[in-house]
């Protein structure tokens, strides 16, 4: 039987916000893996490269080119048993290099009942059946758009925003003071009252918008906007509605700005997006994995195809500081560290949120010769180096693994990541049912 560890040639999507040549870690990283079919070239932006078995953009085996998909169909003992019969011998997640130079759309993900009634209705814009909660790690520093904020900052910016209150409409506004005012105020009706003012924005005809952008950028260009009671600073929110209208001259997303929590996060940081969350990136690259859906709903920044209804009906309408967004890592408790004194700052980090699809290692081997050996896992798993060289092995196979490089690791095989540089960062995507599979191998 093949070992299970083998190198995977992924695919980059070209879209108009990803990052131009060489700057994209994406195209970078895609670039690593030898093939005919793609070089960088500097005046393109690269978005997305894709790692896993989604038919949209499939990951293939290096060595015989044959699609990961087919592979894993073929020899179900790479899935696991169990994770195998759920999820129909394709991998339950899609992971994802993300980089970014411009706002992507203003949008949300459809939880799994929704998913299978827009693609029902609408194949072509909801191409999948399934939901799309995600995670977010960083790689380098990254600006996102991530819920929306507590009810005392949007109420606040409609007071002083003359243009954002003129769209939203004043009986709007006023009764989502009141709420926000109103410290015994049932959260459903908060909620209600900030449904009605977001659907108020964001159902604007665009010769209104179109108006009011204008007004509001001058304010921008005259640093005229104040934070008031948000975590941002005057210089953030001016500069951000000047670079977004750079990019989106005359666009809604400019005034959903200040609906939406503006998230900074540093390398290694992550948070994470049930379905029904409104989000929207801005900058940098990332780390992103999901369950294996390529389903948006989207409103705004965006010249692809936009659905605001569905968008407001579907959205949670949960307004809690950013903080709150952020998804803290805990030590990763089945591997082990070989490290020498003098490199005691390696770390394995588990990132797991609160869906049984995926969960994301990353580990950092901050000395030649380091070693981390994994403990089996009970389903599949993919591993991407993002900085730093060394070797990846499964039993007798050994392989280099450099930045860029991407390897599928099949259930239960024990690995083993060893570093030759100063710093070798991995991160490893995989899913898991249950406690007790994890138990099944003594792994998590």
């Amino acid at each position: 039987m093949q070992v299970p560890l083998f190198r995977l040639q992924c695919g980059c999507n070209s879209y108009d916000w990803g990052k131009k040549g060489k700057d994209s870690a994406a195209a970078k990283y895609a670039a690593a893996t030898p093939r005919d079919d793609f070089s960088i070239q500097d005046d393109k932006p690269y978005a997305e490269l894709w790692m896993g078995t989604h038919p949209s953009l499939p990951s293939k085996d290096l060595e015989t080119g044959r699609s990961l998909l087919d592979m894993v169909q073929d020899n179900q003992a790479l899935m696991g048993g169990d994770i195998g019969k759920k999820y129909q011998n394709k991998l339950p997640f899609l992971f994802k290099v993300l980089s970014i130079a411009k706002a992507l759309s203003i949008q949300a993900h459809p939880n799994k009942k929704l998913a299978e009634q827009l693609h029902g209705k609408d194949p072509k814009n909801y191409p999948d059946d399934n939901h799309k909660p995600e995670m977010t790690i960083a790689v380098t520093p990254f600006e996102g758009l991530c819920g929306f904020r507590p009810l005392k900052e949007i109420s606040y910016f409609l007071d002083t925003i003359e243009p954002l209150q003129t769209l939203v409409g004043k009986d709007h506004a006023d009764e989502l003071k009141q709420v926000a005012n109103d410290s015994g105020a049932e959260l459903s009706h908060a909620k209600a009252a900030l449904r009605k003012a977001f659907t108020a924005l964001v159902k604007q005809d665009k010769d209104g918008v179109a108006s009011m952008s204008k007004k509001l950028v001058a304010l921008a260009e005259e640093n005229k906007i104040q934070p008031g009671p948000s975590v941002n600073t005057a210089e953030e929110l001016n500069e951000l509605v000047r670079r977004c209208n750079g990019q989106f001259p005359g666009d809604i997303g400019l005034f959903v700005l200040f609906f939406l929590n503006l998230v900074k996060l540093e390398p290694g940081q992550a948070m994470y997006l049930k379905a029904d969350d409104i989000h929207a990136y801005i900058s940098g690259d990332i780390i992103e994995c999901m369950a294996s859906s390529d389903n948006v709903i989207r409103a705004g920044f965006t010249p692809k195809f936009q659905d605001v209804d569905t968008l407001t009906d579907i959205l949670t309408y949960d307004h809690d500081p950013p903080e709150q967004q952020l998804l803290q890592p805990v030590d990763y408790p089945y591997v082990t560290l070989n490290t020498t004194a003098y490199s005691s700052s390696s770390s394995s980090l588990l990132y797991d949120p609160p869906i049984e699809e995926f969960s994301v290692v990353r580990t950092a081997l901050n000395k030649s010769g380091a070693k981390a050996t994994f403990e089996g896992l009970a389903g599949p798993s993919i591993v991407i180096a993002t900085s730093g060289s060394g070797k990846i092995s499964v039993g007798p196979k050994s392989e280099e693994l450099k930045e860029g490089y991407v390897y599928f690791v099949g259930a239960t095989a024990e690995l083993v990541i060893e570093s030759d540089s100063d710093e070798l960062v991995t991160f490893r995507a995989f899913c898991e049912i249950d406690d007790k599979a994890h138990q099944a191998n003594g792994a998590h």
